[in-house]
């Protein structure tokens, strides 16, 4: 299972799309969408985050800390917060799990599984940066939406499958969806 969450940072785009990647590939997925992340998507993408439902196999109120995945005993492959705010980045490298995307992150740390998180703020203070060096101390993996420029987008769907692209890559799952240096 990969549990997906999306916080209120900008660039709920690419949460968008990589839900419908995993959804087309057959991936079991769980999905959190925080309040703010619901007015983020509306505004940005035009989708109420309850559209999302139906990509995934399984959904979670992101302040219950009640569901499984909040256990080491639920055995999760996977977790990518995308796009990851730098509150919850904050909370997650500091151990304050106070809700279920925080726990169920703090729980990929302590368990050694794979725990993806993909910033979109800019410029970063550093504060910021300290907290995403103590997640990838501990082996989180910090993706930052940096969407590359050789493979020539065209468009913004090319440029947000290139980071998504590079967050499956993370998770170990094939694809193509952007063409690769040299290709």
């Amino acid at each position: 299972m990969i549990i997906v969450a999306i916080t209120g940072a900008s660039g709920a785009i690419y949460g968008v799309r990589l839900l419908k990647v995993l959804n087309e590939m057959g991936e079991d997925t769980t999905l959190l969408v925080t309040e703010p992340a619901e007015i983020i998507l509306e505004h940005e993408v035009g989708i109420i985050g309850r559209e999302l439902y139906n990509l995934v196999d399984r959904n979670f109120d992101p302040n219950d800390l009640t569901t499984d995945i909040n256990s080491g005993s639920c055995l999760f492959e996977s977790m990518v917060i995308v796009p990851c705010t730098m509150k919850t980045i904050s909370a997650i490298a500091n151990g304050y799990a106070s809700n279920a995307i925080t726990r169920a992150a703090d729980v990929a740390l302590k368990e050694k599984r794979n725990l993806i998180v993909v910033p979109r703020e800019t410029p970063l203070r550093q504060v910021h940066l300290e907290n995403m060096l103590k997640i990838a101390r501990e082996g989180g993996t910090i993706l930052p939406a940096m969407p590359a420029f050789y493979h020539q987008p065209g468009n913004i769907e090319d440029m947000v499958d290139f980071v998504v692209g590079k967050i499956l890559d993370n998770l170990k799952i094939d694809n193509h969806l952007f063409n690769r240096w040299k290709e």
